[in-house]
């Protein structure tokens, strides 16, 4: 038995949700997503809940019964809060800032780094050393996140470099003589 699968979904008052030819759409005041279900579990939507539950005991549905849960709370999470991911930058001379749709950042290269920014995220960069991505697609938020932090993750030695906040980097201690 999934522990995860068994969890019924708590709909907010100001989202709805509705199943059409096995894809779920929910909508929120922070727009709509959708997601397609999988054939081996059946979704139940009461007024305030939403049920999953695996249609046999085989491995493949159990497998999908935690998987389908958890991605349906995702959607209903997302329309009604939506996602936070915080970067910071650290070293000298690193910084990031926003001018439009692009995302620029001096990271010690030869030439700045620009980043577009996909529909349906925001970025946005309060202090020259943090970036903050807000979304409702959990999934496009940590991409996002990680397509910036890839352009020069954190090194051992100094720290230097993107790293996600409360990210702990563990140091490693240079040369002796």
């Amino acid at each position: 038995m999934s522990r995860i699968g068994k969890k019924a979904i708590d709909i907010p008052d100001n989202v709805k949700a509705i199943i059409t030819n096995g894809i779920i759409t929910v909508t929120g005041p922070k727009g709509e997503l959708s997601a397609t279900l999988f054939d081996d579990v059946d979704v139940q939507i009461n007024d305030s809940s939403i049920n999953v539950i695996p249609k046999s005991p085989n491995k493949k549905a159990r497998s999908f019964w935690g998987l389908t849960r958890t991605l349906i709370d995702n959607l209903v999470a997302g329309v009604s809060e939506g996602f936070i991911k915080t970067l910071e930058i650290q070293g000298v001379g690193y910084r990031a800032q926003v001018q439009g749709n692009t995302l620029q950042l001096a990271l010690g290269f030869s030439h700045d780094v620009k980043y577009e920014v996909p529909e349906g995220i925001e970025i946005k960069c309060s202090k020259p050393t943090e970036i903050t991505i807000e979304g409702i697609d959990k999934q496009k938020v940590g991409q996002t996140a990680a397509e910036i932090r890839r352009f020069r993750p954190p090194e051992p030695y100094k720290g230097k470099g993107i790293r996600y906040k409360d990210e702990y980097v563990f140091r490693k201690e240079g040369k002796k003589k």
